[in-house]
């Protein structure tokens, strides 16, 4: 008779994760509980990229719909650094450059604005007022909340506008017909309330009255305090460039030049800020998910080590026994990443939800997440797996 000889003992990879699987669900609290770690670690990552991406796309939508193509300008100090003014030609001059599409402006208004006329005293901290142009909404690509803003008819009575925080102080949830307020001692109607500006938040801490009212009531000299400018959007830089020139050409370092977008632009990069604070958080949960994968395999040889000398005894190799260790850590840190990201999304979810604005997971945290978890999974299981692998059967079978 002729004897056969058998080569070593193969798994196929379907036998190998179906036995990797069979060591996690024997032991079913004890891996719920290390792949928690890391969906912890995945789920703060997934959900700090998913909200940052769902602000900036509510942020860069914001952009696109109220251009970045604005420029304010405001007087600056002279040599003796005492405030200047912007000249009464300004808005002419402006508006004859070629880019330049809408002019519009605002003068600031002694007066204060007040509820009532019965105002205690001591009270200093009324509502700005300011004189505004007809076309300030256009201009700053603004809507009304209630109401109708300034027309030519309306710009020559005591009528104002409130702007969306100014109506919030003054108590006007909802504008109610010939409602009233006190500026200097007389009484305006209230003819509308702005929507929020986010280009312009000082607009929407003031009260907007029209040029002819305010410099027959408050005699104010027609010099705008601050003037609101559009280009064409490829022009912007050329614009900035040529303003204060043409606003004062004999003194154009007395005229400031800002772009408001870049303050949307820069919250931006705050939140890209806090985004490495969070996303740091999220790599220490994983570090510590992944020594809790790393510290159960361990254990989980020490508990097994009879099991692994019987399948070594029945002809398994080392490299049996190796794979299937680590096929258990990948699987217990994959199952931990898939359910991090979808942790992650769901929270992200809710936090797009209650602040109405677009639900955006980023493909690469939901793949780099998944990634990452394996990764960590391979590395924490390694050493168990190695460990396992080196246990000689007959060693091991001593605790049968």
């Amino acid at each position: 008779m002729s004897a056969t000889i058998q080569g070593p003992a193969r798994l196929s990879p379907t036998d190998t994760v179906r036995v990797g699987a069979s060591g996690l669900t024997s032991r079913p609290l004890r891996s719920t509980l290390s792949a928690l770690g890391i969906a912890i670690g995945i789920a703060a990552v997934v959900s700090v990229l998913g909200i940052s991406a769902s602000s900036q796309a509510a942020l860069i939508a914001q952009l696109d719909t109220l251009g970045t193509n604005l420029l304010q300008v405001q007087a600056g100090q002279n040599f003796g650094g005492a405030t200047s003014s912007l000249p009464l030609t300004a808005e002419p001059m402006l508006s004859r450059v070629g880019p330049v599409t809408t002019v519009a402006s605002v003068a600031t208004v002694s007066a204060k604005a007040y509820r009532t006329s019965y105002v205690p005293v001591g009270v200093t901290n009324g509502i700005q007022v300011k004189a505004a142009r007809l076309n300030l909404l256009d201009a700053l690509a603004g809507t009304m909340a209630q109401g109708s803003f300034l027309t030519k008819a309306t710009e020559n009575y005591p009528v104002v506008v409130l702007g969306a925080t100014t109506a919030v102080r003054l108590g006007f949830d909802t504008l109610i017909p010939n409602s009233v307020i006190d500026i200097g001692g007389k009484t305006y109607v209230v003819g509308g309330i702005m929507a929020s500006m986010p280009l312009a938040p000082d607009i929407d801490r003031s009260a907007l009255i029209g040029y002819p009212q305010a410099e027959r009531d408050f005699a104010i000299t027609g010099s705008p305090t601050t003037i609101y400018l559009r280009s064409t959007p490829d022009q912007v830089d050329a614009v900035s460039a040529v303003v204060p020139g043409t606003v004062n050409p004999a003194n154009p370092n007395e005229v400031n030049v800002s772009l408001p977008s870049d303050a949307l632009q820069a919250r931006i990069a705050t939140n890209d800020a806090f985004n490495s604070l969070f996303l740091g958080l999220g790599a220490v949960a994983l570090l510590v998910g992944g020594v809790g994968i790393a510290n159960v395999m361990v254990i989980s040889v020490l508990e097994r080590r009879s099991e692994i000398g019987l399948r070594r005894a029945l002809g398994a190799t080392r490299g049996n026994i190796r794979s299937q260790f680590l096929t258990e850590a990948l699987l217990l840190a994959g199952a931990g990443g898939v359910a991090g990201v979808l942790l992650g999304a769901v929270i992200t979810w809710i936090y797009s939800s209650t602040r109405s604005v677009q639900f955006v997971v980023p493909v690469t945290a939901v793949a780099g997440g998944i990634a990452v978890s394996l990764v960590l999974g391979a590395i924490a299981g390694l050493y168990p797996a190695v460990r396992a692998a080196r246990l000689a059967p007959t060693e091991a079978l001593r605790s049968v």
